[in-house]
């Protein structure tokens, strides 16, 4: 039929709706397969949807339809559906003649207002489980429905689906492989499969047909539209649509899909037998798509909405080729509250009747019970990564346990969230960004190079790889077992590669028997030598090797394919180590801890372990830091690391006596500074820094008055929250105290003055304030400003504001302070402190932790005059202040900027983050400003009318965590994401967090405001 002959126009559509239904209304074309489809909107009410049939259209088929949306509207218990309008002679299917002298019949639904499934963005697991909620709501309506033209032949149903068979030549060679392969597992389901329970079910819960709420935060699925491909056919082809085209364009599509079934689930209760074909059933619907489309190509090119999933769907279908069957149907038993290995239970029991002893493993250990060694990523044994590098040390570390317990068998490791495996092969871009396999799913025991092994059980070698370069396991055995009711696995991983040789495939090992022996390192990549044993219930298609670690987001399945061996031994000593959860740890800190202590993000995350720019959680999984520069050379850098615990064992006093470090740490920071800046006192943190600045100008002039910034924070003792605005001007806070003076922020973006050449003008109001205080009568004791505002937003002082506002404060009498807590030591790239980018020199400099890289260290660098009027007979001690294990850490992390360039690398890094956000600023125009320096920047999001999207901004914080990435809000209005990483952050985390951050713009509340 030519597709042309039988168009509608929308000005048609308006006089069709107008003669039949006696509606009026805008018309515009929507799309559709068989129908020609319009929405017409009314000026009141939600309009319709006019659907014109071809004039071939069976009137039954029509029919049918119409039947059923009465059907749901009278049985759906609330389901929303479009609703069936009558035309003006009292009928539900309407007709007329088209310009061909064509009869055309033509049907009026009432509209679903929302948006379709394809335009939202981002699709989340809460979207996707009321996506299935509502498919599995419908098919319980529909339950009882019946029709003569729900059993028609049809091709979309999957159950008809090896119709596909016959068009194979459609496809190269790659593509025949994988179609073909479900083919055939499809055909070989059949005598189970046509069993399955059967009922009309909706059929096409695809991305055009599914609508959701406009609810930009939290969207919900509303409604199925468009009943045309309703069929009566298998219950859980309906589940497997509404997976096969919610699931594409994510990176894991099986992740994607289990929400979907267990909303599902939820309110149409699935059969376990069911579950076991709902994989192929996903496979055989993108089967028919792209055996479709392929066709449509050939037949009616013409047609766009045919071809609307065929790139999408091939992209799937790879994926889903890729993952093993039985993992998918455990998976989907998971996610509806059943057991994932349908024999687990079965082995426990068995397992229960039988123990087994650790001498029955290795008959030439004299060692029948176990110690448990903890490598877990919260493990304080292991130490850093670079320590279980180092092979020497942690077999000597080993052997150091072994020898305190030498009545033991060292061994553990089941489920343990484990940080040791890096490598690329561990590690994927899941649908929430890097993930890595963690979680351990066997035991190990650390025993010497040769130990022998002994099988447990009689078996046949299912795996035998002779390959050092193995990249899990080294030498592996794989047994297969077989009990009265289920068969299972036991793997025997680390070998030497010489000892397996005689093992081959197919081969019966006797219980008893010896498999292989321990190997050396080299065999086993470069570990200590030890055996991984692990027990597997199926072996998902694996041939050469079986998972030895999985991702913490499938651990439920996974513990079930492969339980504890603890079943077998009953040393529970083997177990991990129970945690409180971290609603406990949220419980306690709400009852015992002081309740201004705030936690970040909605959902807070527990850390246990940190290197370089990345902190990891409880689970192994790794966040990329942007926002903690007090880590300021990287999270736990092993050279600041050892030189603290290095000077923690010799000794930590005072510095009334004479040390080393103190006068070390002194000359590292005064290589850095000017000369005029050549005297330091030592402190603890950011805080007393500031306070004791405070205290240096008091006794310098003679005042107390001190003049800073609107929006200002420099620590939180009473004098320094005296001077931040940030505190009390905020909530909680009573306004400025007597002797402080704020001036405006100095934003040149959206504050009092703004554009370009308004240092001055801010600079004037620095001059203002010290008027005041003169009008009072009083001196001014000291201007104290950060070269770039952090809590304010990131602000950059405007050019020429700091030389002419220092110059004033100077004429005035006062002091100068940098405060450098937040930008100083290198990060600002082109200089190493902050006040240099202005060009001038305080009086006073204050430093904070970035100096100790998170260990409490700080000092203040003064001028000689100024040291000399402060030491007036009060003494100054510290007890903490300059102590020996904190200046050791603290000339090590200066020489760490040295020895690493990372002043440098700032500079660069950050000129590049900074070009690509300001790139991202105009596809984005809700990004306002880009501004700051080197590894010290913020971004502003507003919208059109300069006001501030703190929602927006803190929306985004808590998206990217989702995929893995720290980010934070400050500025006044909570508006200005800020990103101040550690040092090591590298252009590689750059382009990260530009994709992610891109992504995230991209989604609806970000882009609608």
């Amino acid at each position: 039929m030519n597709f042309n002959a039988i168009k509608i126009t929308p000005q048609q559509a308006e006089i069709i709706a107008q003669k039949l239904f006696n509606v009026s209304g805008k018309s515009s074309p929507l799309p559709g397969y068989l129908d020609l489809n319009f929405r017409i909107k009314v000026d009141a009410g939600e309009g319709f949807i006019l659907k014109i049939s071809r004039p071939d259209e069976n009137q039954e088929y029509l029919d049918f339809q119409q039947q059923i949306l009465r059907h749901v509207a009278r049985n759906g218990n609330g389901l929303i559906a479009p609703k069936v309008s009558i035309d003006t002679k009292g009928n539900a299917i309407s007709s007329f003649i088209d310009d061909q002298g064509n009869p055309r019949m033509v049907r009026l639904l009432t509209w679903v207002t929302g948006r379709i499934w394809s335009d939202v963005i981002p699709q989340l697991d809460d979207l996707r489980h009321s996506l299935g909620e509502q498919c599995g709501k419908l098919t319980q309506a529909l339950q009882g429905f019946d029709h003569p033209q729900a059993h028609r032949k049809f091709e979309w149903d999957i159950a008809a689906s090896l119709w596909t068979t016959s068009h194979l030549d459609l496809f190269n060679e790659k593509e025949r492989k994988i179609l073909a392969s479900f083919q055939e597992d499809f055909e070989m389901a059949q005598s189970a499969y046509i069993k399955l329970r059967k009922a009309v079910v909706h059929n096409d819960a695809n991305d055009l047909n599914i609508v959701v709420s406009d609810d930009l935060m939290h969207p919900t699925v509303k409604a199925a539209i468009d009943y045309g491909d309703a069929i009566h056919t298998q219950i859980i082809n309906d589940l497997a649509i509404a997976c096969a085209y919610a699931i594409m364009g994510h990176n894991d599509p099986l992740e994607a899909a289990l929400p979907i079934v267990k909303g599902y689930h939820s309110q149409f209760t699935l059969e376990e037998r069911e579950l076991e074909h709902l994989y192929n059933a996903i496979a055989m619907r993108l089967v028919i798509s792209v055996t479709k489309a392929a066709i449509s190509k050939r037949e009616v090119p013409d047609n766009a909405y045919l071809l609307v999933s065929d790139k999408p769907a091939w992209a799937l279908l790879e994926k889903w080729y890729a993952l093993p069957t039985d993992f998918a149907h455990y998976s989907f038993r998971q996610a509806c509250g059943f057991i994932p290995h349908p024999h687990e239970s079965e082995f426990k029991n068995w397992a229960g009747q039988n123990t087994f002893r650790l001498s029955e493993l290795f008959p030439t250990v004299d060692q029948t019970e176990a110690h448990r060694l903890d490598l877990s990523v919260s493990s304080k044994w292991l130490g850093q990564q670079v320590d279980f590098d180092d092979l020497e040390l942690f077999q000597f570390k080993m052997d150091r346990l072994q020898k305190k317990h030498p009545d033991k068998l060292i061994a553990g490791g089941y489920l343990e969230p484990r940080n040791v495996y890096t490598t690329s092969e561990y590690g994927r871009i899941g649908n929430s960004g890097p993930e890595n396999r963690t979680i351990h799913l066997g035991v190990d025991f650390w025993l010497p190079v040769g130990t022998r092994v002994n099988a447990l059980f009689d078996g046949e070698v299912m795996t035998s790889v002779n390959d050092a370069g193995h990249k899990e396991y080294g030498g592996l055995i794989i047994l297969k077992h077989k009990t009265e009711n289920f068969e299972f696995f036991t793997l025997y991983g680390h070998l030497s590669v010489a000892s397996i040789h005689k093992k081959e495939v197919g081969q019966f090992v006797n219980k008893g028997e010896d498999i292989g022996y321990l190997g050396h390192p080299e065999e086993n990549g470069n570990w200590a030598p030890h055996l991984h044993f692990q027990v597997i219930l199926s072996m998902l298609g694996y041939t050469i090797d079986f998972p030895g670690v999985g991702y913490f987001n499938q651990i439920e399945v996974w513990k079930s394919i492969c339980p504890d061996p603890n079943f077998l031994f009953k040393s529970v000593i083997l177990q991990p180590t129970k945690t409180a959860s971290n609603d406990q740890l949220i419980e306690y800190r709400k009852q015992h801890l002081g309740k201004s202590l705030s936690l970040q993000y909605e959902v807070p995350i527990k850390m246990v372990r940190g290197a370089g720019q990345y902190l990891i959680d409880q689970y192994g999984r790794k966040y990329l830091d942007t926002v903690n520069n007090v880590a300021h050379v990287g999270h736990e850098h092993p050279a600041v690391v050892k030189a603290g615990q290095e000077q923690m064992a010799l000794i930590n006093t005072n510095s009334r006596y004479l040390h080393d470090t103190i006068n070390t740490l002194a000359q590292e920071l005064l290589e850095t500074l000017p000369p005029e800046l050549s005297v330091l006192h030592f402190v603890n943190s950011g805080s007393e820094a500031n306070e004791l600045a405070i205290r240096m100008v008091k006794a310098f002039t003679g005042e107390r008055d001190i003049i800073a910034s609107a929006v200002g924070y420099h620590g939180n003792t009473n004098s320094t929250i005296d001077i931040s605005s940030y505190k009390f001007d905020g909530k909680g806070g009573q306004g400025a105290p007597e002797h402080t003076h704020i001036f405006p922020l100095p934003d040149a973006f959206r504050g009092k003055y703004r554009g370009e050449n308004t240092g001055y003008r801010y600079a004037g109001e620095v001059q203002i304030q010290i008027d005041a205080i003169h009008k009072k009568g009083r001196g001014l004791g000291a201007l104290i400003v950060e070269p770039i505002i952090s809590c304010g937003g990131q602000i950059e002082l405007p050019e020429g504001f700091l030389e002419k506002a220092y110059d004033y404060v100077r004429k005035a009498g006062g002091l100068c302070i940098s405060d450098e807590v937040q930008v100083g030591c290198g990060r600002v790239g082109k200089f190493f402190w902050g006040f240099q980018l202005h060009q001038v020199v305080p009086d006073i400099v204050t430093i904070g932790k970035p100096l100790g890289n998170g260990h409490p260290l700080a000092a203040v660098a003064c001028t000689q005059e100024v040291a000399a009027k402060f030491a007036n007979g009060m003494e100054y001690f510290n007890t903490f202040g300059g102590n020996p294990v904190s200046c050791a850490i603290g000339a090590e992390v200066l020489r760490t900027v040295k020895r690493e360039n990372l002043q440098e690398h700032a500079l660069q890094v950050g000129e590049f983050l900074k070009s690509g956000l300001k790139n991202l600023a105009k596809d984005f125009p809700i990004i306002g400003d880009v501004r700051g320096q080197g590894l010290f920047l913020g971004v502003e999001l507003v919208d059109i009318e300069m006001n501030p999207l703190s929602d927006k901004a803190n929306y985004l914080a808590n998206r990217m965590k989702d995929y893995g990435i720290l980010m934070s809000t400050d500025g006044p209005d909570h508006n200005v994401l800020k990103i101040k990483p550690p040092m090591v952050f590298s252009r590689d985390n750059a382009e990260e967090l530009l994709f992610y951050l891109r992504k995230v713009l991209k989604e609806d509340f970000m882009r609608r405001y």
